[in-house]
């Protein structure tokens, strides 16, 4: 094996071992559910029906097919498994950093300062929330084709320099390279800047043109590039319109974002040579001291100009401070999506010019000073260990939310939006009165958000206190009418109030905002049966099956409707025993809920040894669950033991859908 394959295979092998403690880490409450948990598309695997969502939906505001389509086939192969889902993030990552080393060296041919390169963005400790973070599956993937992209360029102008022309197989490259870009912008539009990148790489190290005398077809050789750019672009935008991502400039000005671009870049600088207290979400703070920002724009202009004036000298430090500047374009905060000032993860690929320049400017210096070559060796040996110790050290704080976004808040101020994840993964430990702890903190900062209305009224509701409940969902819904989820949540409080009346109202109108949305149909029918409607009540549980027949919580709910009404004429165990059983293979045997459901359809149609199968079942995992009130299932149980089936009246008790199914 030559010595650049070995290098690039043990490059690969020392970033998964790197990274490997990721493979442990659970999923996060921070878009892993949109992505991934909670995403059904998603969950079913490779589907047609996944295929076509994937190229038509503007989902959580992006537009990227290819990244939804990998996510699937991680479902269809290791199910919900969050280690396996890591670990295929990790090994993108490795392929990125041995596919960084393959190009510097074809382009430059010198492999130890391609190594060192290669290595810094493997293993710098703000590639973290790229690699450790499953729901930025899209930063590895993307990278992952943008470097294929570059390697078949560089072989499509090597093939044109050789042949003088554009031969049969450097046209092959050249299609390569496209394919590859748009592969690349299917998994993650931030890539649109990549064109200008390949002339970028024209000018130094393919010395295919002097900045003194540009050559017009090389930027016609790009048209097809830049076509892609602008394609994706417009999407793009529209998606994060749709998906309201962007972010007005009533709520953040021009002048704020003006402001805060330098100062975002000129920290991300910093956090190259010294990466403290980084974290998951850096807030946008209420000023920018003008001083800060003059003193940022002092330093890129600075830098810019002293790259210009080196241009011929030293052309790779032009090359790679301009690849920097120029991919951070599209998430420097100009057109502001969400409500963040900056983000580690936007530094995965401008990462790679900023280190080609460093290292060698290092490289030109040390051959200058006659540095000798031991010493250039431990010096680098060093820092790529202090890289592996910081990289190590920051992976720990990904290993679940409550970590991750405690240590936001940590080294952070005023971070409204970790306070709210930190409540959200305090709620789903079932830390009730810690997460409205949290939440009250956050609703200090800013009141104005509302997901933390809607937040505040879940864990209010599961703390028995209605009322509150319902004014926080009142207020959730004055800052976002037309959520249907909000409307649908404020039903159920009032429902819990006994204003059926009120409720019906919210229910439809939940109904004529999103009719594919089941949860209102689910909560009519509670009313209904609560009434003693039970004719109807089924009718609203069907309607909320049409519109989403795998949903496990709504199919197990009927189920249970259906085997255990006191009312005969409403009952159906044929229907209720397939109803259940089809929820019980989508949750996987998981849940206790849907075994008790199963139980009941079983015991209704007889056969009262499997019923008592699927009840201790469910007593089981309620039990592993530290699930209160156990009470029924032992109840069921015993019912089962002496062959009768379970019977309840839904005029007086309406067990609640075991879901967060009222969340927008």
């Amino acid at each position: 094996m030559s010595r650049p394959r070995l290098v690039a295979l043990l490059l690969a092998f020392a970033t998964l071992v790197v990274f490997l403690p990721a493979a442990r880490f659970a999923f996060l409450n921070y878009d892993d559910n949109d992505y991934v948990t909670e995403n059904g598309f998603v969950k079913n695997g490779l589907t047609f029906a996944g295929l076509k969502w994937a190229f038509t939906a503007f989902h959580a505001g992006n537009w990227h097919p290819l990244t939804w389509l990998s996510h699937m086939a991680d479902c269809a192969m290791f199910g919900l498994n969050p280690g396996a889902h890591h670990f295929i993030n990790i090994l993108f990552h490795a392929a990125n950093a041995a596919l960084l080393f393959a190009l510097l060296l074809r382009l430059t041919e010198k492999i130890w300062p391609s190594v060192l390169v290669a290595a810094l963005f493997a293993w710098h400790p703000l590639h973290v929330e790229s690699v450790a973070w499953i729901a930025e599956r899209k930063d590895v993937l993307s990278t992952f084709f943008a470097l294929l992209a570059l390697i078949a360029y560089a072989r499509f102008v090597a093939e044109s320099k050789e042949s003088k022309v554009q031969s049969p197989k450097s046209k092959v490259f050249y299609a390569a390279s496209l394919l590859c870009f748009a592969l690349g912008l299917l998994a993650k539009p931030m890539l649109v800047t990549l064109p200008f990148v390949l002339l970028l790489l024209d000018f130094w190290p393919l010395k295919r043109f002097p900045l003194s005398a540009f050559r017009f077809p090389l930027l016609f050789e790009k048209i097809p590039f830049f076509l892609l750019t602008a394609i994706s672009c417009v999407v793009t935008f529209f998606a994060q319109r749709h998906g309201e991502a962007v972010v007005s400039l009533t709520k953040v000005s021009l002048r704020y974002r003006l402001e805060n671009a330098p100062v975002a870049v000129v920290k991300y600088i910093l956090n190259f040579f010294w990466p403290a207290n980084l974290c998951a979400i850096y807030p946008m703070p209420e000023k920018i001291p003008m001083l800060q920002v003059a003193l940022a724009v002092a330093t890129l202009a600075l830098i810019t100009v002293v790259a210009w004036r080196g241009r011929n000298s030293k052309p790779y430090f032009l090359t790679g401070w301009l690849w920097f500047l120029g991919t951070l374009v599209p998430v420097i905060g100009l057109v502001q999506v969400g409500g963040q000032a900056m983000a580690d993860r936007y530094t995965y690929i401008p990462s790679i010019g900023f280190f080609l320049a460093a290292v060698f400017l290092a490289q030109d210096l040390a051959a200058r000073f006659q540095i000798p070559k031991t010493v250039l060796a431990g010096t680098s040996i060093l820092l790529l260990a202090g890289c592996v110790c910081a990289t190590e050290f920051q992976l720990q704080f990904w290993r679940d939310s409550e970590t991750l976004f405690r240590r936001a808040v940590a080294v952070t101020r005023d971070n409204d939006i970790a306070l709210v994840n930190l409540g959200v993964a305090l709620e789903e430990q079932n830390r009730f009165p810690e997460a409205l702890e949290i939440y009250r903190q956050a609703e200090k900062l800013e009141s104005g958000r509302y997901q933390l209305h809607n937040n505040l009224g879940s864990i209010l509701d599961k703390l028995g206190r209605a009322a509150e409940s319902l004014a926080e969902y009142r207020e959730a819904i004055r800052l976002r009418p037309a959520s249907a989820g909000l409307h649908n949540a404020a039903g159920s409080e009032l429902a819990a109030l006994g204003d059926f009346g009120e409720a019906l109202k919210e229910f439809a109108g939940a109904e004529r905002l999103d009719a594919s949305y089941p949860w209102p149909h689910v909560e009519t029918a509670k009313i209904f049966l609560k009434q003693g409607r039970d004719d109807a009540a089924v009718d609203e549980l069907r309607a909320a099956l049409r519109i989403a027949p795998e949903n496990f919580q709504i199919l197990a709910y009927t189920a249970h409707v259906l085997a255990a009404n006191e009312n005969a004429a409403a009952r159906d165990g044929r229907a209720a025993l397939t109803l259940a059983a089809k929820a019980n293979l989508l949750a996987g045997g998981s849940q206790p809920f849907v075994f008790d459901a199963l139980g009941m359809a079983l015991a209704e149609t007889g056969d009262f040894t499997n019923a008592l199968t699927c009840a201790q079942n469910a007593l089981d995992l309620a039990t592993a669950a530290q699930m209160k009130n156990l009470e029924p299932i032992q109840r069921r149980l015993a019912l089962y033991q002496a062959r009768q089936p379970w019977r309840e009246s839904f005029r007086v008790t309406n067990a609640p859908v075991q879901s967060g199914g009222t969340n927008p």
